[in-house]
């Protein structure tokens, strides 16, 4: 095989990739939601089958509609739960950012030999179920759990605190378990930063905070970004912690999106939500991955 050869195949495998594992599965959920709910298996309407030929296809398609995106848009449920997936994934991921990056910035100034074991002990969570770790802090959060124990034994409350089936008690559930996806880019950008930067700083009389605020923090920006975008987009569509640690009052998309599915059997109506989800979400992805072209092309 000639080298143009294999730097062809090269290049299509990652587009093969692209197609088959989310352009087809896109359609697919794309066409559902343009389809109507129906007594059936599928539960939806029109169906397209290989033996109906091209007018077949053509009267099929005539069937689509966009009503299920009226639907979607004109329902206060899918406009709340929207707009409470939006607020307490920004509130996670900000604070999320308040946590990870002291912790990040530590581990980048450890010694070279403590390092790995800090990293070892960030991403150590995931060696256990996440569905285990979750169902650990029902225990903890609820009114008899390990959490009031405490803060009645040191006298910081009188009476036991409903932390279980609430927005905190998710929010708590959402930072302990995405922590480490903010930790690690933040380590990745502090780790590569150049000492001697600082050092320059603090030789030209420049103080230590604001060295941090004009040097760390600017050239610390890509790994402050993918950290957001790492924790901000899984928990818009959170399902399980929402499920298990917010109850029936906190309502997300990723939970409404699957009682659409699998209580329901609305399959359009679902479909037409996570499209709408997608689209959203590729919103800050697009503006983001514009303002990296904008800055690589800046530095040419």
């Amino acid at each position: 095989m000639s080298d143009r050869a294999a730097r062809r195949i090269t290049i299509l495998i990652p587009y093969l990739w692209l197609v088959l594992f989310f352009l087809v599965p896109f359609g697919i959920v794309a066409k559902m939601s343009l389809s109507q709910v129906a007594t059936a298996v599928p539960p939806y309407v029109p169906n397209f089958g290989w033996g109906d030929g091209w007018s077949g296809w053509l009267d099929k398609a005539r069937e689509l509609s966009s009503d299920n995106y009226a639907v979607v848009l004109g329902d206060s449920l899918y406009i709340d739960a929207f707009l409470t997936s939006l607020r307490i994934a920004a509130t996670g991921t900000l604070i999320l950012l308040i946590i990870g990056y002291p912790m990040a910035h530590a581990m980048a100034r450890a010694s070279a030999g403590i390092r790995p074991l800090l990293v070892m002990a960030v991403i150590l969570p995931f060696w256990t179920s996440f569905l285990i770790r979750i169902y650990a802090w029902i225990g903890i959060l609820k009114p008899e759990g390990l959490l009031n124990e405490v803060l009645l034994a040191v006298g910081l409350i009188s009476e036991r605190l409903q932390i279980a089936n609430t927005e905190a008690a998710v929010l708590v559930g959402v930072v302990y378990s995405y922590l480490p996806f903010m930790v690690l880019p933040l380590y990745a950008a502090l780790e590569r930063l150049d000492r001697t930067l600082l050092e320059a700083a603090g030789d030209l009389g420049c103080p230590p905070w604001r060295a941090f605020w004009r040097i760390t923090v600017p050239l610390t920006l890509p790994g402050i970004a993918a950290g957001c975008f790492l924790c901000f987009i899984p928990i818009v569509g959170e399902v399980v912690i929402p499920d298990l640690l917010g109850g029936s009052d906190t309502l997300m998309i990723g939970k409404t999106l699957w009682t659409e599915f699998f209580s329901n059997r609305d399959w359009p109506v679902a479909s037409s939500v996570a499209i709408l989800l997608l689209v959203v979400l590729v919103g800050p992805i697009m503006v983001y991955q514009h303002l990296q072209a904008r800055q690589i092309e800046s530095r040419r």
